[in-house]
């Protein structure tokens, strides 16, 4: 049985922090500091296979395979992944509705291995500004200053500017995540 395309979109925008995440350790490992508490969470969640999986693709295996036995939603997890792997651009647009605890530390490994020259983190940082422009508001406004975070600018009053208070504290979790990442 096969899912629909609406199933299967929300599928992906359900899990896009996820599959974000993995994509982005696979392409910097390290990069995402909480990855094993997310793969945890959700292991403690029954998620089983999938964190098999999706730990099988962390270690290096991307074939075809990876597929069998998995239900459908855990197979467009997978697939979401491994074609994000191929195509950065074929990732699920994140939640704009975003969750600061569980963005900053993901945003800033991407910033902090841009800013080291990972091609493929920039390449994900890009794509991530189309899809945050798209959103507007806060996330709009982030887009724009995804580029002076590269860069090395960490004034929270300029980054800041013209941001609501939930978008304040993303941006300032995102300063937090960085300085850490930097100190190390």
């Amino acid at each position: 049985m096969s899912t629909t395309p609406d199933l299967n979109e929300q599928i992906l925008q359900s899990h896009s922090g996820l599959i974000h995440r993995v994509v982005m350790h696979c392409n910097n490992p390290g990069s995402v500091p909480d990855m094993e508490q997310v793969l945890q969470q959700a292991e403690d969640n029954d998620w089983k296979q999938l964190v098999a999986t999706i730990r099988e693709i962390m270690a290096g295996k991307r074939d075809e395979s990876l597929l069998l036995g998995l239900d459908n939603e855990d197979r467009t997890i997978a697939e979401s992944i491994l074609r994000g792997l191929q195509d950065p651009a074929t990732l699920p647009d994140l939640q704009t509705d975003f969750d600061a605890n569980m963005a900053a530390p993901g945003i800033a490994g991407l910033i902090h291995a841009s800013r080291n020259g990972n091609l493929q983190a920039l390449q994900i940082v890009g794509n991530m500004a189309k899809q945050m422009l798209a959103a507007g508001g806060d996330m709009g406004i982030l887009s724009g200053r995804l580029r002076p975070l590269i860069e090395g600018e960490r004034d929270p009053d300029k980054l800041t500017e013209k941001m609501s208070d939930k978008g304040q504290k993303l941006m300032l979790d995102i300063v937090e995540e960085l300085i850490k990442l930097e100190a190390n």
